[in-house]
């Protein structure tokens, strides 16, 4: 018994094995046999490549479907020239690369970042 005085004897935690490794192997087995863990976890890498990818060519088809609307909606920008080219085609054909070029890049750089992820995911 202890005296009245005194309280209670200080806790201590006991750690027995480190988590980190144990869970790395088991993380890394769950994917390499495809268990329903390692599935689930497979699936939503695939699951956030196709949402990324659903995004980027929503963004890319509305920025190119603005551009009919636009001509429709002030006919006289079809009738504008520049250095010669009328502005339908510089629109269609000049804005066309940059936005590919554009969205290919951010898609490539978001792809990467959703794999760096997993990665991270499984080894940690």
């Amino acid at each position: 018994m202890t005296s009245p005085g005194a309280g209670p004897p200080a806790r201590e935690r006991v750690v027995l094995a480190q988590r980190r490794g144990a869970r790395m192997v088991r993380t890394r087995v769950e994917v390499q046999e495809q268990t329903e863990v390692g599935d689930a976890m497979i699936r939503g890498l695939v699951r956030a490549q196709l949402s990324l990818a659903v995004r980027v060519a929503a963004v890319v088809a509305l920025l190119f479907g603005a551009i009919p609307l636009l001509l429709i909606a002030f006919p006289s920008v079809a009738d504008v020239a520049v250095l010669g080219v009328r502005m339908p085609w510089l629109l269609a054909g000049g804005l066309a690369v940059p936005v590919l070029v554009a969205a290919g890049w951010f898609y490539i750089r978001a792809a990467e970042r959703n794999e760096q992820d997993f990665t991270d995911l499984v080894d940690d």
